[in-house]
């Protein structure tokens, strides 16, 4: 039996800045975008991964108002959900990220176990890590 990743899902609480960060800054596409009520789910992905998605719901929907004040107040001390990143050139992507504002956790540097990777956090406080492909 195969098993393949299909979506992973972010809580965000402004969907035009997730846009402009995952798209515009990092490249990513939107594949949809479904409003209801007051909730908002937005799922973008690689473009060259049309298998993968990575869905942005609105913090806190769908969950009781204790629960959804819970996740606002962790999302802002960026103590939710995370992704990790691939790219060829770590040094060039950090450098579009962090022109583009986004706070910087850490700068590209080599890692002990074999790694060369950079963190952010997006808009809404998620972190963000981007890791180097090693070299053949």
């Amino acid at each position: 039996m195969e098993l393949t990743l299909q979506c992973t899902f972010l809580e965000v609480d402004d969907h035009e800045a997730a846009i402009a960060f995952y798209c515009d800054t990092l490249g990513l596409e939107v594949r949809q975008d479904v409003k209801m009520d007051d909730a908002r789910w937005l799922t973008v992905g690689p473009k060259d991964q049309p298998e993968i998605g990575i869905v942005m719901q609105t913090a806190g929907a769908g969950r009781s108002p204790d629960d959804a004040q819970s996740i606002r107040t962790m999302l802002a001390k960026g103590s939710l959900g995370g992704l990790v990143f691939q790219t060829d050139d770590v040094d060039a992507l950090f450098e579009r990220v962090a022109a583009s504002g986004a706070e910087v956790l850490q700068e590209p540097m080599d890692q002990f176990y074999g790694l060369r990777d950079c963190a952010f956090r997006d808009p809404s406080g998620n972190m963000v890590r981007i890791n180097q492909k090693p070299k053949a």
